[in-house]
């Protein structure tokens, strides 16, 4: 999918994409360095990963720099918004992205397993948030970079209204995501701090390739997908960026869906 052409909609703007190394967190990344923004590609694990990230958005033209840190734990978190201000001077964007599975049964569920998954994908989008909105408020308004003081965006999933079998610890923090967000957006909206999520559904990356990895898998895939494609990356770029800019500057507090349709139900298309 060819990318749009770059408005500059976030000009000298710092944007902080945590789980930037691959799938969707990679597709932002390059989404908004693309438009202007100085980009941080958080990374847990993937060195090598974030490395090439980095490198196609320079080889781009943008501006772009890799920072290791585990979301999931208070110290990382605070030395990585440290490196932030020390290097950048402050923060404009973060996109609470990283997130992991780790699928059971819910009977064969291990504690760790959904304590894990709940640590990354929900406590980790807590206290980033938290420092983000704190450096938010701590630089203060740049009318002339931005209308907000910040913008926060909110990785969730279509599971955050569709239950799913076999993923309760997935679900239940992408559930929890959706009221963390508008809880938060409810509280810092009179800062002048927006924040919204992204819902996506089927995207191409890494974490869904043993349900696409055969044509017969993909088919089946398909027939939850009214729009008939699954979606890319950058799907999910388009709309970071523009939640980002100022383009949707009376937005936030809500869940943006970007899914083809799948929420749409398509097994009651023909009447159930």
């Amino acid at each position: 999918m060819p990318a749009t052409p770059s408005a500059n909609r976030l000009q000298n703007q710092i944007a902080l994409i945590t789980g930037g190394s691959s799938g969707i967190g990679a597709g932002v990344a390059k989404a908004m360095a693309a438009e202007g923004a100085t980009v941080i590609v958080n990374f847990a694990h993937s060195t090598d990963e974030a490395a090439a990230v980095v490198k196609e958005i320079a080889d781009a033209g943008g501006q772009a720099v890799s920072f290791q840190a585990d979301v999931s734990k208070e110290d990382d978190v605070l030395r990585m918004f440290d490196f932030v201000r020390e290097k950048f001077g402050t923060l404009h964007i973060l996109v609470n992205n990283s997130g992991i599975q780790m699928d059971a049964k819910f009977v064969d569920m291990t504690l760790e397993q959904w304590q894990r998954v709940i640590d990354v994908n929900l406590t980790g989008q807590f206290l980033c948030a938290r420092e983000a909105a704190r450096e938010f408020l701590r630089r203060g308004p740049q009318p002339e970079i931005s209308s907000a003081l910040g913008k926060i965006i909110c990785m969730s999933s279509v599971h955050e209204v569709i239950p799913w079998a076999g993923h309760v610890n997935y679900a239940t923090s992408k559930g929890g995501i959706m009221l963390l967000m508008k809880s938060m957006a409810q509280e810092l909206a009179p800062e002048k701090i927006r924040i919204n999520s992204i819902a996506p559904g089927a995207i191409a990356t890494p974490i869904n390739l043993t349900a696409r990895d055969t044509p017969e898998e993909e088919k089946s895939l398909l027939t939850l997908i009214p729009y008939g494609r699954i979606g890319q990356p950058l799907d999910i770029g388009k709309v970071a960026v523009w939640l980002a800019s100022d383009e949707s500057d009376y937005v936030t507090g809500t869940s943006i869906f970007a899914d083809g349709g799948m929420t749409l139900y398509p097994g009651f298309a023909d009447n159930g």
